[in-house]
C-alpha cells in the first residue's frame, strides 16, 4: 500500500519547495473574478468585511486526498464556514491536464466527498492561480477582511500524503485564522506549501 501510494505521488508530479514571485504577506490579495459550478460570478472584492480563505485543489492528488478521505478538510471548512469565512476551492487544472474539471463533475466531487467549501471556483487559464504565485494542490492562502493576506503556504506541518500523520500535525491554516481573528499576530505568516504541482495551461 505504501509503495502504491508513493507510485501514486510521484505520478502526480509531487512538489516541495520554496515559491517564486510569490504574493507578500501583509500586501493586498490580488483581485480576481472567476465562475464557480453554477456559473455564478465571484469577485473577491464581494467579500471585503470577511475572511477568505483559498485552497488550491486537485482531486486527483493524494496530498489533497490525504485531508478530504479521512474529513480533515472538510472539518475545517466547515468550521470556519461556521464563523463566517469564506471559503473558496481554487481549480486550475488546464484542460486536457490532470485534474481539470468541468462544472459537473466538480458538482459530483463537492457532493461525493461532502465538501464544505463555499464554493469550488474555475481558473482554467491559470490567471489567478500564477498571480498568487500558486504552486501546489493543496497551496493555502488566508485573507482578511481588509484585503490583506495574513498567510500562505502549506496547510499543514507534515509534508507527506499520509493521513496518519494529520493528527500530529500543526494546522498552520487553523492557527493563522484563529490568531488574526482574536486580534492576535500570525507568527507563522509563510511556509513551504507541499503537494502536486499545480496543473497549468502551457
Amino acid at each position: 500500500m505504501k509503495t502504491k501510494l508513493l507510485l501514486t505521488a510521484l505520478t502526480c508530479v509531487a512538489a516541495s519547495f520554496a515559491i517564486a514571485d510569490e504574493v507578500k504577506v501583509g500586501s493586498e490579495a490580488p483581485a480576481f473574478t472567476l465562475t464557480d459550478t453554477e456559473g455564478k460570478t465571484h469577485n473577491l472584492a464581494d467579500y471585503r468585511g470577511k475572511y477568505v480563505v483559498l485552497e488550491w485543489f486537485n482531486e486527483g492528488c493524494p496530498f489533497v486526498k490525504k485531508h478530504y478521505a479521512g474529513g480533515n478538510m472538510q472539518k475545517l471548512q466547515k468550521e470556519y464556514t461556521g464563523k463566517d469565512v469564506v471559503w473558496l476551492s481554487m481549480n486550475s487544472s488546464a484542460e486536457g491536464e490532470q485534474g481539470h474539471v468541468t462544472p459537473e463533475s466538480a458538482k459530483k466531487t463537492m457532493a461525493e466527498w461532502n465538501m464544505e467549501a463555499t464554493k469550488i471556483l474555475l481558473d482554467h487559464d491559470g490567471k489567478v492561480g500564477q498571480a498568487y504565485g500558486a504552486r501546489t494542490t493543496p497551496h493555502m492562502y488566508v485573507i482578511d477582511p481588509e484585503g490583506k493576506l495574513v498567510y500562505q503556504g502549506a496547510i499543514d506541518s507534515k509534508a507527506t500524503a499520509n493521513a496518519a500523520d494529520i493528527e500530529s500535525s500543526e494546522n498552520y491554516v487553523k492557527v493563522a485564522l484563529d490568531n488574526s481573528m482574536a486580534g492576535k499576530p500570525v507568527e507563522n505568516t509563510s511556509t513551504k506549501p507541499y503537494g502536486c504541482s499545480v496543473k497549468y495551461k502551457d
